[in-house]
């Protein structure tokens, strides 16, 4: 399987608006990122996926996705707040499992403004060791995070435990995650769960409403987009390295989702290659 790495590998953070605004494609399809992600929602509401469980959001939500689990999102109305992008190098004890933490009090939604208010200080400030301090204040990000995790356990109103529908599509999605490419179908992957295909796809269209296999096709047409748009690596190399049985294949799959055939689409977005 090919896979081009993420861009940036160090701490940044982005404004909500300016990653709601992306292409519809690059927010809407389960996909994972080699790098943890927090999420602080100030101002609006929409609907996000985590690990196959989809979950609408609301202001004073805090979201925090562990590197290697799949995500989508949607905004339904404006959106304000930031983006913490860890990087793959960040050095903290982060938690290992998804959170999504409805924070009610005023306290909480204090402490977690300050740490994301204190962290945008020193990336915006370009004072030397910005990128250090930083990481401080987000070693208290970590402490705050496990804490919430631990008061999240004992709070009946937050996100409760996953069913059984969830559970399967989480171990699901995060297989998915790993084998997108591959030439593994949907039976494959059930097989390897140890369930039957009607059961897999029952339990994800519960969880997110989508089929297991329209996941699976969407997963691999957003790394395709990512290929073309980034790199120069020819269609046909695409299609066999994303698993699919041939280029015609492909391609039809391809102009189905997004209106073009491939090499149509990437004289359209070239440009994103030097992005």
């Amino acid at each position: 399987m090919m896979q081009i790495p993420e861009h940036r590998s160090r701490l940044r953070m982005q404004p909500l608006t300016k990653l709601a605004n992306s292409p519809k494609w690059q927010l809407e399809t389960l996909r994972a990122l080699n790098e943890p992600l927090f999420l602080w929602f100030t101002h609006g509401q929409g609907r996000i996926t985590v690990a196959g469980s989809a979950r609408g959001f609301h202001p004073h939500n805090a979201i925090f996705i562990p590197a290697g689990v799949m995500f989508s999102f949607q905004a339904m109305t404006r959106v304000q707040g930031m983006a913490i992008y860890f990087g793959s190098d960040h050095g903290l004890t982060l938690p290992d499992t998804p959170l999504h933490l409805r924070l009610r009090d005023g306290t909480s939604q204090s402490e977690v403004g300050q740490i994301v208010d204190a962290v945008q200080r020193e990336l915006d400030g370009g004072r030397r060791l910005a990128e250090r301090a930083a990481l401080c204040q987000l070693g208290l990000l970590s402490v705050w995070l496990d804490r919430h995790r631990a008061a999240q356990a004992k709070d009946t109103t937050q996100a409760g435990p996953r069913n059984a529908n969830e559970r399967l599509t989480a171990r699901y999605t995060a297989l998915l995650e790993r084998e997108f490419g591959s030439a593994f179908n949907i039976s494959d992957y059930a097989a390897a769960l140890g369930v039957t295909p009607t059961h897999l796809t029952r339990a994800c269209r519960a969880s997110c409403g989508r089929t297991a296999l329209a996941l699976l096709q969407d997963r691999r047409l957003y790394e395709a987009r990512r290929m073309l748009s980034e790199t120069m690596v020819p269609v046909q190399e695409i299609a066999r390295g994303l698993g699919f049985s041939t280029p015609g294949y492909f391609a039809r799959a391809f102009a189905q989702q997004t209106g073009q055939p491939p090499t149509v689409w990437r004289k359209a977005h070239t440009s994103m290659a030097r992005h």
